[in-house]
């Protein structure tokens, strides 16, 4: 039985957590509020923005997951969240003596800004196109020069279970897809998400960095297209000019075979796959 404390126990920290604990391993949860933390995850109550509030970590951990989400989408939050937040965890971990296996931290494809559809690998230089990726990147230099073995997850875009926007655009006939340059998506989906992570954590010599993605990055017209034929929804329509909303932070295929190659086997390989098991559960 392995001890493990995932900071940012939210969306894929809790089912993390839960399919861990249902393995009886020994799970802390810790967030800010966790009135709605459920069991069997240990309540762990704490501000990772203020390192006295960590003093109560335990510190015969095997395991820390760090999967800190910013609280909005401008710079000073993804600071907190993704470099001070991580920075607080890590002096606490000194200040208890703890020396975990493994230090886990959920980062994301946005360090990766390539505009034409490149393919990325982990080989692939770094090159943010915004604050976004710049800080996750700034995180992940950080663990990295702590003293703890690490292991880093870039996720793409996570889809599943209450996340379910792109679904209500298509079925109500809003969804747009930016038609020139083409842009191409990387998805995978929350149970493949707790499932990598949950696949590093066993492995006895995992590998520093790996691409949380599923098997196909493919365009977002192409996934916006057969989610309205499989709802019988209208068909997508091209964007107008400044109706692109949100830039996105790149426009890259991403490449998935060092995971594949450490036998990791995906639930939904595809986002076919992965939105017709949601589709179907909403119906």
């Amino acid at each position: 039985m392995a001890r493990v404390l995932i900071a940012g126990c939210g969306y894929v920290g809790t089912e993390l957590g839960l399919r861990l604990a249902s393995e009886r391993h020994a799970v802390w949860g810790l967030r800010r509020k966790t009135s709605g933390l459920p069991e069997p995850i240990q309540p762990l109550e704490a501000d990772l923005s203020v390192a006295s509030s960590l003093a109560g970590i335990p510190a015969d951990l095997d395991f820390v997951v760090y999967s800190v989400a910013p609280a909005g989408s401008d710079d000073l939050l993804y600071k907190a969240a993704l470099v001070d937040g991580l920075r607080n965890l890590l002096g606490a971990l000194r200040e208890r003596s703890a020396h975990p296996s493994r230090v886990v931290l959920v980062s994301t494809t946005a360090v990766y800004g390539q505009q034409g559809g490149e393919w990325v690998d982990e080989d692939t230089p770094e090159q943010p196109a915004d604050f976004r990726g710049e800080r996750a990147l700034e995180g992940e230099r950080l663990l990295r020069e702590s003293s703890h073995p690490c292991s880093i997850v870039r996720f793409g875009g996570i889809y599943g279970p209450r996340r379910t926007g792109l679904l209500e655009r298509v079925r109500t006939g809003r969804a747009v897809y930016r038609e020139d340059p083409p842009h191409y998506t990387n998805r995978i989906h929350l149970a493949d998400c707790v499932g990598v992570l949950r696949h590093v954590l066993a492995l006895p010599d995992p590998a520093s960095l790996y691409l949380g993605v599923d098997c196909e990055p493919v365009e977002e017209r192409t996934v916006m297209t057969w989610l309205a034929g499989a709802m019988g929804a209208p068909p997508p329509r091209a964007a107008a000019s400044g109706e692109q909303g949100r830039a996105p932070s790149g426009n890259k295929r991403c490449r998935n075979e060092r995971l594949i190659a450490s036998g990791y086997a995906f639930v939904y390989p595809s986002f076919r796959e992965g939105y017709r098991a949601l589709i179907e559960s909403l119906t």
